[in-house]
């Protein structure tokens, strides 16, 4: 890990230095439409990019965050959904380069839990207004992760969503997609050990949130990004016919009805094990498998964000 300079350091560097990389997903739900946009309003901000990337092919996205980063930027922007953006996340993680959020994708959960604005210009302006903070770092075993590591429904809806109904409804694709699948899943039982305490549930859908929005709604007021805090929580309970009221009631007006009448379950570390075992999607991308053992990194990752933002 490189020697970090003191965030007001930092954030001094990125206004009088201007040194920039920029990359976009052209492939994310708006980042084709308005990639020469982007491009052309952070050039108006005074800022000349060391490389200017978009990226069209998912596979060569880490190969391009590289490029991009050996051009040594003080601020690295990076354009396109929460998958993009997790990926660059683990790219900067520990490093003494921050990174700029353009919030391109349909939920933009990481974007939110900054407190960025969620249009172009607003997102764009706080390059040049902004500060760099230090954000926790989630850990699923040893993958990195942003926002939220997820298990169950969740799973099956992030393979089988159609990009067609996300670009014509956005945020509600996922749970109406859930909707149809729901009828035929079978809950689940999750164990989670925090502090030497077990606790267990019966679910359709358990998540593990660093931090505080999913699908594009707020899980709860008091989560955050940057509590050095992981939390647990079930969508629902084991009974079906009450999440298909819950998700019914998420997809039309973005509220979260209940949480199965439980508490949160909050912790620095959890190990999470499931009968029977189960796979889980960690921010986009399912690649692991239950017992999973969680973390957070507190600081573990630099960010440009609002001035009003709170940086703990």
């Amino acid at each position: 890990m490189s020697e970090l300079r003191t965030k007001d350091e930092h954030t001094a560097a990125i206004r009088a230095n201007r040194r920039v990389a920029v990359v976009v997903n052209t492939r994310s739900r708006r980042g084709r439409r308005h990639y020469f946009e982007v491009i052309e309003q952070i050039h108006n901000l005074g800022f000349e990019p060391l490389a200017e990337l978009s990226v069209y092919n998912p596979k060569r996205l880490r190969d391009l965050l590289d490029t991009a980063l050996a051009t040594d930027p003080d601020l690295l922007i990076v354009g396109g959904g929460d998958g993009t953006l997790s990926s660059a996340v683990r790219h900067v993680a520990h490093r003494d380069v921050a990174l700029g959020v353009l919030p391109l994708g349909t939920t933009n959960n990481f974007a939110r839990s900054l407190g960025l604005p969620l249009d172009l210009a607003g997102a764009i302006r706080v390059f040049s207004t902004g500060k760099v903070a230090d954000i926790d770092l989630g850990m699923a075993d040893d993958r990195p992760f942003a926002n939220l590591a997820s298990f169950g429904v969740s799973v099956e809806v992030a393979g089988k969503v159609k990009p067609w109904l996300k670009r014509i409804v956005g945020r509600p694709a996922y749970p109406l997609t859930a909707l149809t699948i729901l009828p035929g899943h079978t809950p689940f039982r999750a164990y989670i050990t925090v502090e030497g305490q077990r606790h267990e549930l019966l679910t359709h859908q358990l998540n593990i949130a660093n931090g505080r929005f999913h699908g594009g709604w707020q899980v709860a007021k008091d989560i955050s990004i940057d509590n050095g805090m992981l939390v647990a929580y079930q969508l629902g309970s084991g009974k079906k016919l009450r999440l298909l009221g819950e998700t019914l009631i998420r997809a039309t007006t973005g509220r979260w009805r209940s949480l199965a009448g439980g508490p949160f379950v909050m912790g620095r570390e959890m190990l999470l094990e499931t009968d029977p075992p189960m796979a889980a999607d960690v921010d986009g991308e399912v690649r692991l498998r239950t017992p999973i053992r969680l973390r957070v990194v507190p600081n573990g990752v630099r960010v440009m964000v609002p001035a009003e933002f709170e940086d703990r």
